[in-house]
């Protein structure tokens, strides 16, 4: 599938009113200047208007035709014309790629995590990123690293670069203006952003403070799921994922920075231009977003709770079939109507590990304490579910409950087969919430060994006399 489309050249952030590209995994194309693109092949002997053609793969060369991406960037200087990396001074120290003993540790409690406060000292959107957990490594091409951010000012003659794997940011609050070389992306709170690796973005911040989530996967790319037998609808649409239109700069820029995350280490390189001078652009491989209040949720109409599988809206897969690396799960609002039915979510242990986020309002299995901008970790087969007061005002209102509908809300999940490691700093964070155990210490027994003597009363079992 071919989508085009041409853009004008703009220095200015974009407006509220910019336009995307649409579609997921299409074979886009997109011009800042009419005729930029070449015509019948890739990488002519000269290219329209003197420019550099530069490929960037996101996948083997030969890759299955269905998973390859790449695509081609026609640029006025080539991304090669700048001096050797060295490593960043000062080291950043909070960030990781490869999760082993030596820098992390496994702990199956429940951890949950308070908001962070946004720094007062100016903070972008490097300095502030820090990693939370993860597993596996980015050296061999397979594993996840969930981080967040919490930062105050804009990036200033910089780029960032992360050769490690793809980035999937869900900012909580403030918006981002990310630049990138196929063009720019505004993403406000209740969207996200897909940065795939090796592109360089610089992000500013609009709005002053800006505080988010941030997962990593190595080692492949995150897609639409399967829909199964909810057939060919439903969920997240391609339609509704956006992708920019081309932008270019051609200021000269000394001194500009590139700031490279190789290994989880990051490294600067000087150069005297921008890196966003791309004049036009084609291929599959580039950075989206996409709105969460698009999406389409499926849910029980009779009886039971739903696995929140059925609210996927990206997953990146292992090799084995229905098991995911990453799966990015998302609680919008949606009605409730189940009869009979304990409509929260269950009691579980799961072989997946669940590290949540909430982006505003509440979530339905906390009636306190899970905050917009906190985090919590259920790990590997660790026990989890709905706190005392859930439960309690659940099973009060018993089986005549209504139709209800859950809104002014937005919870999310990275979900993973694979056991995290927790990096110190998380572990040893002030916003660690030590009390969180105490939600669930409150339930009690509700069993009656004598089934002949009781009855069921507004959905609690009461002993007969």
């Amino acid at each position: 599938m071919m989508t085009s489309s041409s853009s004008k050249l703009c220095s200015d952030f974009p407006s509220e009113d910019t336009e995307y590209q649409s579609g997921f995994g299409n074979h886009f194309s997109s011009e800042a200047i009419a005729g930029a693109l070449p015509h019948g092949q890739n990488s002519p002997l000269v290219c329209p208007l003197g420019l550099y053609a530069e490929q960037i793969s996101g996948t083997s060369f030969t890759a299955p035709r269905k998973q390859n991406h790449r695509s081609w960037l026609y640029r006025i200087k080539p991304s090669v014309t700048h001096e050797p990396f060295q490593p960043r001074v000062p080291k950043h120290g909070k960030l990781l790629s490869e999760f082993s003993q030596v820098n992390s540790a496994i702990n199956p409690t429940q951890i949950r995590w308070k908001p962070v406060d946004v720094p007062e000292e100016p903070t972008d959107f490097v300095d502030g990123l820090y990693s939370v957990c993860g597993a596996g490594s980015s050296f061999l091409r397979h594993g996840f690293a969930i981080h967040m951010y919490a930062a105050n000012k804009s990036m200033e003659n910089c780029a960032f670069c992360n050769a490690d794997g793809d980035f999937l940011i869900v900012p909580q609050i403030g918006r981002l203006w990310v630049t990138t070389e196929c063009g720019k992306l505004q993403v406000s709170p209740g969207e996200i952003v897909i940065l795939p690796q090796g592109f360089r973005f610089a992000i500013d911040l609009p709005d002053g403070p800006s505080r988010g989530y941030v997962s990593e996967i190595f080692g492949t790319h995150f897609q639409l799921p399967d829909l199964g037998p909810i057939g060919a609808n439903g969920l997240a649409s391609a339609r509704d994922f956006l992708v920019p239109k081309a932008f270019y700069e051609q200021e000269s820029r000394p001194g500009y920075t590139i700031i490279q995350k190789f290994g989880g280490e990051l490294f600067t390189a000087k150069q005297d231009f921008s890196p966003f001078n791309v004049v036009a652009w084609h291929g599959n491989y580039a950075p989206y977003k996409y709105d969460l209040s698009k999406f389409c949720p499926y849910n029980t109409v009779l009886v039971d709770h739903g696995d929140p599988s059925i609210n996927t809206v990206l997953t990146a897969p292992t090799d084995k079939p229905g098991v995911a690396l990453l799966d990015f799960v998302i609680f919008p609002p949606r009605w409730l109507v189940a009869e009979h039915t304990f409509r929260p979510p269950y009691y579980h242990r799961n072989c997946m590990s669940e590290f949540m986020g909430l982006i505003h309002g509440g979530y339905e299995a906390k009636a306190d304490g899970f905050l917009p901008g906190g985090a919590s970790l259920h790990s590997c087969m660790t026990p989890h579910g709905p706190d005392t007061k859930t439960y309690e005002a659940t099973i009060a209102r018993g089986n005549d409950a209504g139709p209800h509908r859950i809104k002014d809300t937005m919870a999310f999940m990275f979900e993973s087969c694979l056991m995290p490691r927790i990096c110190p700093w998380a572990l040893e964070s002030p916003s660690v919430d030590h009390d969180y155990y105490q939600c669930w210490t409150g339930l009690k027994s509700h069993f009656i060994h004598n089934k002949e003597d009781t009855s069921l009363e507004n959905g609690h079992a009461k002993t007969g006399e």
